[in-house]
């Protein structure tokens, strides 16, 4: 067969042409290289006696930006894989034949990878940026000499290591004559010598990328100050998350970085995205940056702790890849910055971020707590520089490349200042660290991370492993902090109502939940409400197709149980959950006592409606809830009426309650897409004001819940399905 075509993982095939040459991977989301590995498409091998790896040798994007709340084209890895691990970049190797990786796609998607390309590759670009984002001159030159060594003394454009190859509507020529078809929105035809192969980028309806490694359930306690280890791989670790680590402290979950698949990892752990408090980020590359938007899923912006270097490099990243001014990332993240080389206050956590010499914006992070005589302190030391390369860096000369001897030592420092507990890259070559360096580090614990293998002996005499899931508890928790999070949350959702009545609710029992257990059946009538406290809870409605996935804040059985009705959906543990368990009779009582059935009872058919929706589906506040309820009106429209911004007394998103609209295009009777009960339109021209080419019309007599643009926008996970939703069609009127 002269095409060969293999599915990956959901979204992710592979099309080859042996005859011509030609290995083209078809939609590159985060660890999409992994998953090549995991299927032996991947594998190591030698040409002429060099030792590389096989792989692609072409990259096919998805027409859309998102699907499923995340990235659909990362090809940072996959791009890497092909220049260094199969050898076309390196002088002199077999797989040095003059021919570059190709990327393959619409012009929109092509343009941004570039863009988004550049970034990974050098972060800020000049001494200009630097100062732009807040270096004064003398700092934005020694940072930009660091950057031109790795650079081998040049920024260069990707174009110089890529080709491209911009998709229109005629059929496009591949290498080997192949040729290949855009059928539609992420629907493509491979041809070959009469043979032909179809591939669907699409995602299913409720669909996500796949996690490339099962990582099993961990019950994990919440610490006072204690280091919850959940990824000690790379970006080339098929078995395990790329380095990083969740810090606790009073109770309070932080991350440090987001790799991908971020979402897997902490719903393994049992820890809800809105227990999330914030992330402390070290650079922008894409194993510690691509579950940046998996973040986005809280009800409430996270904080986000970096530098200003940092924070810029990785919003220029962000902005490549989106398409939108760099200044958007503070729509999703309330940003905090961070003073280099000081100690910062975070609520009493003691924070001290450090630049470390990388080809991006990097920092290496110190934390520590005050405790019985002194200091309890973790290390966490992502892409540092070897001994060795730091010293072949060092140069007397203040204008070449390199770096002058005192920063090099200040960099030393850093590196080998002791803590209690230290998590070290050794992930070798140029950008990455070695085990020998700490071989006289006082630390009372160093870990060894960043690494695809096993470690050495000689390694493990020098550090230890830390297995995902392992706790290191660095100052010990002597008070129940579920108890205290769950009373924070719950004056979160009933913010006006007395002290002693919330200490009421709060004498309930704290109920534990496995794994994939049921905690409220579809067609039962609850006994109790369940306040989710920690964990993950799906919301599985068979009727209506509708699935969501509710975290810490949300009440299970609340509606029905208040008016003694069976529930229409199954609620389903994903991981570990713990709940408030509340008898129905008492929380009828509360809800009377505190006069608060009016105003339930108000909204209930409103914010029933939402729930059942993909856009607000997992919102799980019930004040930002009412919040968009209580904007909600109906407007009806009859059969035939071309429905037009300006029919509405004020901007609205309008989500479709009963009957059918069409998006037609603005002339013709070209038809994009029919919307149906619980799918909206708006967005565009209240959200992100623009508008598409088209017209909306209704196909049958039809009901629409307008409802204000503001109080949806100002949910993070909201504005997140409001963006994947402009670009997708976006993309159907280009």
């Amino acid at each position: 067969m002269a095409l060969r075509k293999i599915r990956v993982a959901t979204g992710i095939f592979w099309v080859e042409v042996p005859e011509a040459d030609l290995r083209v991977l078809c939609g590159c989301p985060a660890d999409a290289v992994k998953h090549l590995m995991k299927r032996g498409l991947v594998v190591p091998t030698e040409v002429s006696g060099v030792p590389c790896e096989t792989g692609p040798n072409a990259i096919l994007l998805a027409d859309e930006l998102l699907q499923g709340g995340s990235f659909c084209n990362l090809s940072e890895f996959p791009v890497l894989q092909m220049l260094y691990r199969q050898g076309m970049m390196i002088p002199d190797h077999p797989n040095n034949t003059g021919r570059k990786p190709l990327i393959i796609g619409n012009a929109e998607q092509v343009d941004s990878q570039i863009r988004y390309l550049r970034r990974g590759n050098y972060g800020l670009l000049s001494e200009e940026e630097l100062m732009e984002a807040g270096a004064d001159a003398e700092t934005a030159r020694r940072l930009m000499r660091i950057k031109l060594k790795y650079a081998f003394g040049a920024i260069r454009d990707p174009s110089e290591f890529l080709d491209t190859l911009r998709l229109g509507d005629t059929f496009a020529e591949l290498p080997g004559s192949v040729r290949l078809e855009r059928l539609g929105t992420n629907r493509f035809r491979f041809h070959y010598d009469g043979d032909t192969v179809d591939v669907d980028l699409s995602l299913p309806v409720h669909g996500t990328y796949d996690s490339p490694y099962p990582l099993g359930y961990h019950d994990v306690p919440r610490g006072y100050f204690s280091v919850l280890h959940c990824g000690d791989g790379d970006g080339w670790d098929q078995d395990r998350p790329c380095m990083g680590s969740i810090l606790m402290f009073q109770g309070k979950v932080y991350l440090i970085d987001a790799g991908p698949n971020i979402t897997t990892t902490l719903n393994s752990l049992g820890i809800g995205i809105n227990e999330v408090r914030g992330i402390f980020h070290t650079h922008c590359h894409d194993d510690h940056f691509a579950g940046l938007t998996e973040l986005f899923r809280s009800d409430q912006r996270l904080k986000y702790f970096a530098t200003p270097l940092v924070h810029h490099s990785v919003s220029m990243k962000f902005s490549a890849l989106m398409g939108v001014h760099e200044d958007r990332m503070a729509e999703f993240f309330d940003i905090v910055p961070l003073t280099a080389g000081e100690w910062n206050d975070i609520d009493g956590l003691q924070v001290k971020p450090s630049v470390s010499p990388h080809p991006v914006e990097t920092n290496i992070f110190a934390f520590r707590a005050h405790w019985s005589g002194g200091h309890r302190s973790y290390a966490h030391l992502a892409d540092i520089c070897s001994v060795e390369v730091l010293e072949g860096m060092v140069t007397a000369d203040p204008t070449a490349p390199g770096i002058d001897r005192a920063e090099s030592e200040r960099v030393k420092e850093d590196y080998f200042a002791p803590a209690t507990v230290k998590k070290v890259d050794i992930g070798g070559g140029m950008i990455h660290g070695n085990a020998r360096d700490f071989i006289n580090d006082d630390s009372e614990k160093i870990i060894l991370s960043h690494v695809a293998r096993p470690l050495s002996d000689a390694e493990k005499a020098i550090g230890s492993g830390a297995p995902f899931g392992t706790i290191d508890e660095l100052i010990p928790a002597g008070q129940d902090y579920l108890s205290r999070y769950a009373f924070e949350s719950l004056s979160t959702a009933f913010h006006d109502v007395p002290l002693h009545e919330m200490r009421l609710l709060m004498n309930n029992e704290m109920v534990p939940f496995n794994p994939q257990s049921i905690l409220l059946r579809e067609n039962t009538v609850p006994d109790h409400v369940h306040f989710v406290v920690t964990g993950n809870v799906e919301v599985i409605n068979q009727t209506s197709g509708v699935q969501a996935v509710l975290s810490s804040g949300a009440l299970i059985g609340e509606m029905t149980g208040l008016h003694g009705l069976p529930s229409s959906e199954t609620y389903h543990a994903r991981s570990f959950v713990r709940t408030l368990r509340i008898p129905v009779d008492l929380y009828l009582d509360f809800v009377r006592r505190n006069d608060l059935f009016g105003e339930i009872s108000r909204l209930l058919e409103h914010r029933e409606f939402l729930q059942r929706t993909w856009l607000c589906g997992e919102i799980v506040s019930t004040p930002t809830l009412n919040r968009i309820a209580q904007t909600m009106h109906l407007v009806r429209f009859p059969e035939g009426a071309v429905i037009e911004p300006d029919a509405f007394d004020e901007p609205a998103i309008c989500f479709i309650s009963e009957g059918q609209v069409r998006r037609m295009a603005a002339e013709g009777d070209k038809e994009f897409e029919v919307l149906r009960p619980g799918e909206f339109f708006g967005e565009e021209t209240t959200v992100f004001w623009t508008t598409y080419s088209h017209r909306m019309i209704a196909t049958t007599a039809v009901e629409l819940y307008c409802a204000s643009p503001d109080s949806l926008a100002a949910v993070p996970r909201v504005r997140w399905r409001l963006f994947e939703t402009y670009q997708r069609r976006k993309a159907m009127v280009a």
